[in-house]
């Protein structure tokens, strides 16, 4: 099972970096809780451009994470790892600016997470609420993928839903 934050795990605010602006969604305990369940691994996989943008620090994310990472643990809900890209292809700071192979959509940081873990990625569980989540996924052969974004157009591949919970209790084909 793959993460992405932003509206998947937080309200997508826009290049947070305290913990006082990052804001669970309801439901996102309670979906993690039914994953591990079912025997799957939590990870977390971020795009932070806002690092090589210079709107926050690697110190700062790393903080913020440790942060998200207690909250988590606090309602028993074990997170195997998580994964983020710092960079930019065009915009940002020189250390940061970069065309890498991370950065969604590419699925570098997926092919990791598979590498780390030993996934099986044709089983696994994708959720995102962006297209290049999706296009991620889909570039890594992930099984099950599902879009956190109802009213997205531009969605041919994946299962819509109105939010986490929602995309674990349809996969896990869970009666609400």
């Amino acid at each position: 099972m793959s993460l992405f934050r932003g509206d998947t795990s937080d309200t997508d605010l826009d290049y947070v970096s305290t913990s006082e602006h990052f804001h669970f969604i309801n439901g996102v305990f309670d979906a993690c809780r039914i994953i591990l369940s079912q025997g799957y691994k939590i990870i977390v996989i971020t795009n932070q451009s806002g690092i090589a943008r210079g709107y926050h620090t690697l110190n700062q994310f790393t903080e913020l994470n440790a942060w998200m990472l207690k909250e988590f643990q606090k309602e028993d809900v074990e997170v195997t790892d998580v994964y983020f890209c710092p960079h930019h292809p065009n915009i940002g700071l020189t250390a940061y600016m970069q065309d890498c192979e991370c950065r969604k959509p590419k699925p570098g940081m997926i092919l990791r997470a598979k590498n780390e873990h030993n996934l099986d990625l044709a089983q696994s569980v994708l959720v995102g609420d962006r297209t290049s989540d999706i296009e991620a996924g889909s570039n890594a052969d992930i099984g099950s993928l599902f879009l956190v974004d109802v009213a997205s157009k531009e969605n041919t591949i994946a299962s819509p839903c109105h939010n986490l919970l929602d995309a674990v209790k349809h996969h896990f084909k869970i009666l609400t």
